[in-house]
């Protein structure tokens, strides 16, 4: 391939959303069990903070919008409760999630 294809297919020529999306799929892909794994409970976890990242980034631009503020509480307890249940039952793969994301927990 040559390098002119390379910058025109390169994720900084890409919209917001492209990133993000190009960004959850290589955070799942990290922990994917098997191929298409959506379900457990490690990828949810990356699915779950790049949605965070994401409002994140919104609300600093629009400090006003109480309803994002309120999804954005919504996200944090849904993670929370994910993470809780995998340091129950999988207590390796918490660790590396958590230490892989950098969170503080």
């Amino acid at each position: 391939m040559s390098d002119r294809v390379k910058m025109l297919l390169d994720l900084r020529n890409g919209n917001q959303k492209e990133v993000v999306a190009s960004q959850k799929k290589r955070g799942m892909e990290l922990f994917q069990l098997r191929e298409g794994d959506t379900g457990s409970s490690a990828v949810q976890v990356v699915a779950l903070t790049t949605r965070i990242q994401q409002l994140q980034t919104h609300l600093a631009k629009h400090k006003k919008d109480n309803s994002g503020k309120r999804g954005l509480d919504a996200l944090f307890v849904r993670r929370r409760k994910v993470l809780d249940y995998m340091e129950r039952k999988d207590f390796e793969s918490y660790r590396k999630v958590v230490k892989s994301l950098g969170l503080v927990r």
